[in-house]
């Protein structure tokens, strides 16, 4: 009989795989949860592409109205543009259902508070004690408010991007873009900002079904058909976003797939070029972020995995720019928030600026070799599995603010069991491919052999 996986529940919301641990029921309840956190007032709810997303959204706005509030649904967005229309319009929160890269079987339930942020562990914990405790302020039939919807949304997210950046620069250049939207939620938002570029584009994976036409992890071995299509094409450049669009991987006019990491680099080089101030990345993030401030003379903040974490060092320390090595760059002056349309504005910004071709921008970075990797482990193991190698290596420079990272001068690997499925997360980086490689295949063979010493 197959094992049954538990709802992940961590900060960044819920996710379950639909009709085992993810049920209208359990949906309703999150929903008449957050509606009693948040009090009477309007709600927006947002979705990605997944077919089982409308199932879902019905019942978190039964349990949003049955608390209240007055849900408005704003339809199928990208997550940063939900998260920057809950500021611009003052909204008490804002629901989205997103698995974000999770299988096609799998939904979720993202809750974003009235700054437009997602929630802070303070508040996720007030709020799960509300779901846990079962206490929902229900209101009676005459306070039932009528949902609203709101079409074209989207646009005033646009809006601000393109006031941010140097249009006309971009325009000049005619730029030929082939964009994967990987069938998810910024498949109407990207092609529309391109447009507003000027840029001449081959769009590819844009349906709104929720087929997902690939792994919608914008990782290298899930690019193929974008790295073909940029060559054929004689393109200046290939984007790639995830299922809710707030990550952002590049292909170069040479058709090769460049790591997300790269993403963030380049925009923490151009933004700090033109603005100087500190950088908070997480604690995978590539060691080129911390070359980068050197130059500068700025501060890198160095922060847990997750949006929040990052986001709270960002407006904590004034930050200029920052984000999470999955291609998740956060541009404080659009929205503290990971954003894909920022991100691909402030590459085709630089291209325009710089007169280089992406492969050229992309050699200053290659010193590097950051590779990722992942294995199954059930959470409990996998903790567990981390608890013993810290013991192992505590006469190292190690790090235990996220999992365990293990620092040599050149080099790091960071392990790091995952709050949303079955699975330890590895990275590792250093100067060589090789070398990066070696250190992976050494601690998931050093992990396997513990996980057999614990069952």
């Amino acid at each position: 009989m197959k094992k049954r996986l538990p709802l992940k529940v961590s900060v960044s919301g819920v996710r379950g795989i639909i009709g085992e641990s993810l049920t209208p029921q359990i949906a309703a309840r999150f929903a008449s949860a957050f509606g009693t956190y948040l009090g009477p007032g309007q709600v927006l709810i947002g979705q990605d592409t997944r077919p089982s997303g409308t199932m879902l959204k019905k019942a978190v706005l039964s349990g949003l109205l049955a608390t209240g509030c007055q849900p408005v649904e704003v339809g199928v967005l990208p997550i940063p543009t939900i998260l920057f229309l809950t500021h611009e319009k003052q909204a008490r929160g804002a629901v989205v259902v997103t698995a974000s890269h999770n299988p096609p079987e799998w939904n979720g339930l993202k809750f974003i508070g009235p700054e437009g942020l997602y929630l802070r562990r303070s508040q996720v914990e007030e709020f799960l004690d509300i779901f846990h405790q079962g206490e929902f302020t229900f209101v009676a039939a005459e306070r039932i408010k009528s949902p609203l919807q709101e079409k074209n949304a989207g646009e005033l997210h646009l809006e601000k991007i393109l006031s941010r950046l140097k249009v006309r620069a971009i325009r000049s250049r005619g730029f030929r873009v082939v964009a994967d939207c990987a069938n998810g939620a910024g498949a109407t938002l990207l092609p529309q900002l391109l447009r507003e570029l000027g840029c001449e584009t081959l769009l590819i994976n844009t349906d709104l079904s929720g087929q997902f036409a690939h792994q919608s992890e914008p990782v290298p071995e899930n690019l193929g058909e974008l790295c073909r299509r940029v060559k054929e094409f004689r393109a200046d450049l290939g984007l790639a976003q995830d299922a809710d669009a707030d990550r952002l991987a590049l292909v170069d006019e040479k058709g090769r797939a460049l790591g997300e990491d790269l993403t963030l680099a380049l925009a923490v080089a151009h933004v700090l070029g033109k603005k100087r101030g500190p950088v908070a990345v997480n604690l995978s993030a590539s060691m080129a972020i911390d070359d980068l401030a050197a130059r500068y003379r700025v501060p890198v903040i160095r922060t847990r995995i997750g949006e929040i974490n990052v986001v709270e060092a960002m407006l904590d320390e004034g930050a200029v720019i920052g984000g999470e090595g999955n291609g998740g760059v956060i541009w404080p002056e659009i929205h503290p928030c990971r954003d894909s349309l920022t991100a691909a504005g402030l590459v085709l910004e630089m291209l325009a600026e710089s007169q280089k071709p992406l492969s050229v921008l992309a050699a200053e970075f290659n010193k590097y070799h950051l590779l990722k990797d992942k294995m199954d482990c059930p959470a409990e193991l996998a903790f567990r599995a981390v608890v013993e190698l810290r013991r192992r290596y505590q006469s190292e420079k190690i790090s235990t603010l996220d999992g365990l990272k293990i620092s040599w001068p050149d080099s790091w690997v960071h392990l790091r069991p995952s709050n949303t499925e079955p699975i330890i997360r590895l990275l590792a980086e250093s100067r060589s491919a090789v070398r990066s490689r070696r250190l992976i295949e050494r601690f998931k063979k050093e992990i396997k052999s513990i996980i057999r010493k614990l069952v």
